[in-house]
């Protein structure tokens, strides 16, 4: 049901509540917005006189917000952003179909990347634009139409597609010596930042106790790779990102070492972005491409 303009402030109001309630300042917002402060003052004033709802506490030069002002800044943040999301789109590509998505630094580049030539091939009317982000977020706070999110079916408040169960392998350099599983308790294990618990994973389905706590603790796949190629220690990597290594000698697999699965790899998407068309278009080709993976 369309809901009357009436009810609709006006986008210089809501764009200076915006900003003042995400900065807590009048003069930081006006800094932002290009205008004086006193501009930005009257119009978050005219924004409460018209709902007749106080908005904010003013605290000395602190704007602070009330419940009913959190709530509704929340809910005119997540507007502001579709409307700037959709400006850069319309500018990126004018004939429509520009997706923003979220990736995971080592899938981005090493399973993604290499795929979408034929993506972008079948879909020449979307450009994609990528960023990193290693955690969850808030859809309503970013302006993504869709991420890749690792682990389980989790994300709150968004709809999921499984793309596949990523396998982990344990890995050294080839210069260490190991005879097997029994030599894991002798060498530091290096221990990805984001995925604290995959050596307890791992563990259990071997069997294996009592091995230890992580000796170094890294943020990227890539640096654990080095760190191990380089004698530090034994890494849980993905199978697919360390076949090349392996294949040319830099690291070999732990002795009787089993790949063990400890998360899966989904797409994500807000409920505001599930019928996008660009986001669909990814969606369907993901599905496709992964069915058998």
């Amino acid at each position: 049901m369309a809901v009357s303009r009436k009810f609709t402030p006006p986008m210089s109001w809501l764009a200076a509540f915006e900003a003042v309630a995400r900065l807590g300042s009048v003069t930081e917002a006006a800094r932002e917005l290009d205008l004086t402060q006193g501009a930005v003052s009257r119009q978050v004033q005219k924004l409460e006189d018209t709902v007749q709802v106080k908005l904010f506490l003013r605290d000395r030069k602190r704007m602070v917000l009330t419940p009913q002002g959190a709530a509704y800044a929340d809910r005119v943040r997540e507007g502001v952003n579709q409307i700037a999301s959709a400006t850069l789109a319309l500018q990126a590509n004018p004939d429509g179909g520009a997706l923003n998505l979220a990736i995971l630094p080592a899938f981005g580049a090493h399973w993604l990347a290499p795929r979408l030539p034929a993506f972008l091939a079948a879909n020449p009317g979307i450009t994609l634009n990528l960023g990193t982000r290693t955690e969850p977020f808030d859809f309503s706070r970013e302006t993504f139409h869709g991420a890749i999110h690792f682990g389980a079916e989790d994300w709150p408040d968004a709809g999921a597609l499984k793309l596949w169960d990523e396998q982990v392998v344990p890995v050294v350099s080839s210069g260490v010596e190991i005879a097997g599983l029994d030599g894991l308790a002798s060498l530091p294990r290096l221990q990805l930042q984001s995925r604290p618990w995959a050596w307890d994973q791992w563990f259990a389905v071997h069997g294996l106790t009592g091995v230890g706590a992580a000796a170094m603790v890294l943020d990227q796949f890539a640096t654990m790779a080095q760190a191990a190629q380089a004698g530090l220690g034994v890494a849980l990597m993905p199978d697919y990102l360390v076949q090349s290594d392996i294949a040319a000698g830099r690291l070999v697999p732990v002795p009787g070492a089993k790949p063990v699965s400890v998360g899966a790899y989904y797409l994500v998407w807000p409920h505001s972005t599930s019928d996008y068309p660009a986001l669909v278009a990814l969606r369907d080709w993901l599905a496709e491409i992964c069915r058998d993976t």
